[in-house]
Order: C-alpha cells, then structure tokens, then sequence
C-alpha cells in the first residue's frame, strides 16, 4: 500500500483528534472522586449545609450555596451530568468564612453532592436532590 499524502493527513488529524477529545473510559465516577477527596476516610454526616433549589427551571444556572465552618476545602459534585466534578474550593488560614455561593449547571434532574474536608482530616458530605425541567447540558 502507498502511503499518500491524504492518507498521511487523515492519520495525523485522527491521531489529534483521539488525543485531544476527551474519552469516557477515562471518566472518574462520582465514587472514585469522592474516594480522591476524602483520601480514604470515610465521609460522615453533619457540619456542613448546601442549599440549592428543589426545583430548577432551567438547568443552564442553578444556585448553590455551601457552607461549613471549619473546612479546609470543599468539593461539589453533580452526579448525574457528563462530567461530574462541579467546583472545588480551599480556604486558607485567613479565610472568615468557609462558604461558597456559585451557579452550576446541571443536565437533568439528578443529586448535587457536596463534601467538606474539615482541619482535622474528617470529611464530612451533604446532599440535595434538584428536579430540573429544561437541561442546562444540551439535553
């Protein structure tokens, strides 16, 4: 077979393409991340408040707060769209809240995840279920 310069060019864009787009095998689940943030302690209850809307008109912006004194960082995560991880927020010594208010966007209705990991290495985890009528994710 000869190798022409068509050939060569389709090759080398497949090649960038595969390299470039993101492949879902590599995908963490909501598990594994959870299991990342909470470097292998199991995450309890309490300590923490996410608020967020029992019902969200367009799932394009939906607004969360978190909050939870004593926190080192705080990860929230959308279980159900494509890419899970939402935000993630660390706060330093001189921080005067361990809060965080931001607009998120979610593909359907699903559970909006949010864990805290606390000065004392626990981690503790809330949730909130959020029905959504029009999807913010292309759906």
């Amino acid at each position: 077979m000869t190798l022409t310069r068509r050939h060569a060019l389709a090759v080398g864009l497949g090649g960038i393409a595969t390299a470039v787009l993101p492949l879902p095998a590599f995908a963490a689940t909501v598990e594994e991340l959870i299991a990342e943030f909470a470097g292998g302690a199991t995450p309890g209850s309490g300590g923490i408040t996410l608020t967020a809307p029992e019902i969200a008109e367009n799932g394009n912006t939906v607004p969360i707060s978190v909050d939870a004194p004593g926190a080192v960082s705080i990860m929230v995560l959308a279980t159900g769209n494509p890419t899970p991880p939402v935000a993630t927020f660390t706060f330093g010594p001189a921080a005067g809240a361990q809060s965080a208010s931001t607009r998120i966007r979610l593909a359907k209705t699903q559970d909006v995840v949010a864990l805290a990991k606390m000065a004392d290495g626990s981690v503790v985890q809330a949730s909130s279920a959020v029905k959504v009528t029009i999807g913010g994710c292309g759906g």
